[in-house]
């Protein structure tokens, strides 16, 4: 995998944007099971460690450690955000809009054109922040969720 990330500007409890390490994943993981109620597991993350076309990020606080963090595959000229948490007592801080335009800065990069996503059809806050960047509703894969049985909105940005 290339890296495309860095250090990002400070803010406030010196928060960075980096790729994910090995020793990252167990808090990950811990991180995804607090968002997601079908969470992906410890070996599916080290799977996608050094994987081509797939960018790991994770936000870290210079006291907290990790928390937040993205999964990208990038396909020619698509993209697919297909992981993005942050931890429950760091939400609504901006962190997750952070690293929202974090993971389209590296999706650019990379020649993604076009940046795809799945999100909850009731998750408003998810779909307000994805809005304010650019996202747009193209679809809609009915029951795809489970724990509870929802709707799945598909949305797009365009990236050039």
């Amino acid at each position: 995998m290339e890296a495309v990330s860095g250090r990002t500007p400070a803010t406030p409890g010196d928060v960075q944007i980096r790729p994910l390490r090995h020793e990252d994943i167990e808090t990950v993981v811990a991180i995804e099971r607090e968002a997601f109620t079908t969470p992906w597991q410890p070996d599916t993350f080290a799977g996608l460690l050094d994987r081509d076309g797939v960018e790991l990020l994770v936000l870290a606080d210079a006291g907290d450690g990790v928390i937040g963090y993205a999964v990208l595959w990038c396909i020619l000229e698509q993209g697919e955000l297909a992981n993005i948490a942050v931890t429950p007592g760091r939400r609504g801080q901006g962190l997750g809009a952070r690293l929202l335009g974090h993971v389209m800065d590296v999706a650019r990069r990379r020649g993604v054109e076009k940046l795809f996503l799945e999100v909850r059809a009731s998750n408003a806050p998810a779909l307000a922040m994805y809005a304010s960047f650019g996202f747009e509703q193209v679809g809609r894969r009915r029951a795809y969720y489970d724990h509870p049985k929802e709707d799945a909105l598909v949305l797009v940005a365009a990236l050039t």
